[in-house]
């Protein structure tokens, strides 16, 4: 492997992958640095809808190795590492990551977001003994269960209709006094018999010895002790932004770009859900993947 490339790809998301592809087919000699888990948030989920040639929807385990296929066969290389400082330098960027130091002319970050917390008590200790984040990958294990989602967007009811099939309850909880989640996922939520939705209730704790046997809810009514068998947190995201300076970012931490994915440093792009005013939708974080590529190629050519 080299150790400089004309564009450097921070992110092995659907963005990050996109614009891997399209960086390499337009004939950038192309790194990207794929983090620990290649597909990031949508490899976990069972199916993904309003993606382009995919009218029944698509499984992001199914959509992201694809994805990856296409920018391994473009000619994109790969190292699953994270990055840990980046810094501009006289001809363009320099990326930091365990295994040494890569340069470019130019960086896309795509580094996504990460899964808020609930901060309760038992939600760390519980982590993996029950609570999840991930309904496609524990619900063969909980057939005939009950369990709650916490949270109210289109993460929270997609990763609840994954459970609904399966378990044999499925409480759905939110802070918000109303679900904000897609039309679509609602209608398919008020269709499910063994879906209850109690809005305007927070998380007090998960509860459990060992591994998750309840959870204490507390709302208009008071505190409720119920039991359950899972609990699965989608409350929001964060932008995975920490090694950049404030100047790149808004005040909740999501890089600041232009529609052409353009930051306010020469050779630096942002695009999907780390890029402030994103659409969260694997549609359009693919789009800004391949956005990004092509504005940097553009203005790598400019000189």
């Amino acid at each position: 492997m080299s150790d400089h490339y004309d564009i450097i790809i921070i992110g092995g998301g659907i963005t990050g992958l996109s614009a891997a592809t399209t960086a390499a087919r337009l004939g950038m000699n192309t790194l990207i640095l794929t983090g620990q888990v290649l597909g990031g948030h949508l490899v976990s989920i069972e199916k993904i809808d309003g993606f382009p040639g995919h009218p029944e929807g698509v499984p992001g385990f199914d959509l992201c190795p694809a994805t990856e296929e296409a920018a391994a066969e473009a000619g994109a290389e790969f190292v699953a590492e994270d990055a840990t400082a980046l810094e501009q330098t006289a001809d363009g960027w320099k990326v930091t990551c365990e295994s040494g130091e890569y340069s470019a002319a130019a960086v896309v970050l795509a580094m996504g977001t990460s899964l808020k917390t609930l901060g309760v008590p038992g939600e760390a200790e519980f982590f993996g003994k029950g609570v999840s984040h991930c309904a496609s990958c524990d619900a063969p294990m909980l057939k005939g269960k009950d369990v709650v989602v916490v949270g109210g967007g289109d993460s929270a009811l997609q990763e609840a209709l994954t459970l609904v099939p399966v378990c044999s309850t499925v409480t759905i909880v939110t802070a918000a006094q109303a679900l904000t989640a897609q039309a679509a996922y609602q209608a398919q939520i008020e269709e499910a018999a063994n879906v209850e939705v109690k809005t305007g209730t927070k998380v007090s704790s998960i509860d459990g010895d060992g591994a998750v046997t309840g959870i204490t809810l507390s709302g208009a009514g008071g505190e409720e002790q119920r039991k359950v068998d899972s609990v699965f947190v989608f409350i929001g995201l964060e932008p995975a932004s920490t090694i950049l300076p404030g100047e790149l970012k808004d005040e909740a931490g999501f890089v600041i770009a232009n529609t052409a994915m353009r930051t306010v440093k020469p050779g630096l792009f942002a695009a999907g859900t780390i890029r402030s005013g994103a659409a969260f939708r694997a549609a359009s974080a693919a789009g800004e993947g391949a956005a990004a590529a092509i504005a940097a190629r553009g203005e790598i050519q400019a000189g």
